[in-house]
């Protein structure tokens, strides 16, 4: 009986294990489409329309992309072992904010990278409740997601035409 129930014990084990790998493997390459659709929305817009915000209650087009890099640092640093990038100073830059952009997506995904896929089950106090990291990827994605629909929108306001959607 003890024997059944340490082949059953790695059997489960050994599964889980894969799923993490897999949910791992899936998340980087989600990640990096993400990255290549944002940066390519952020290269669409004109530099001189960073500033452009569609009503003055939301933030504008370059507070957006700000705020994107910063959430990304943010859960990267608090739940991962990452790089610790600072926050980019509130700049309208251009080329400052993509370069800004770019190095927190590769944190994250440096990050995830070094991160044994065991610990995706690991929780994690959060603010809005316990979350075991697993959530925490895909709450970095959402989020991405989220805001880059809103920076669409703002495109397709100054009638530029968004890239061409980059899915999984």
């Amino acid at each position: 009986m003890h024997k059944f129930i340490l082949v059953l014990s790695i059997i489960i084990s050994t599964q889980s294990d894969a799923q993490n790998d897999l949910s791992k493997t899936a998340f980087l390459e989600k990640w990096e489409n993400s990255q290549t659709y944002l940066i390519g929305i952020a290269e669409a817009m004109p530099a001189t329309s960073y500033d452009f915000s569609p009503t003055k209650r939301q933030m504008s087009f370059r507070e957006q992309l700000i705020h994107i890099s910063d959430n990304m640092n943010w859960l990267g640093n608090s739940y991962f072992s990452a790089d610790k990038i600072e926050s980019l100073p509130k700049t309208s830059q251009k080329e400052l904010i993509i370069l800004h952009l770019k190095k927190s997506f590769l944190n994250v995904k440096n990050a995830v990278i070094a991160t044994n896929p065991i610990e995706f089950s690991q929780k994690v106090d959060f603010f809005a409740g316990e979350k075991n990291k697993l959530q925490i990827l895909n709450l970095l994605q959402d989020h991405v997601s989220h805001h880059r629909g809103q920076l669409i929108v703002y495109l397709n306001l100054k009638n530029i035409n968004p890239p061409k959607y980059i899915g999984w």
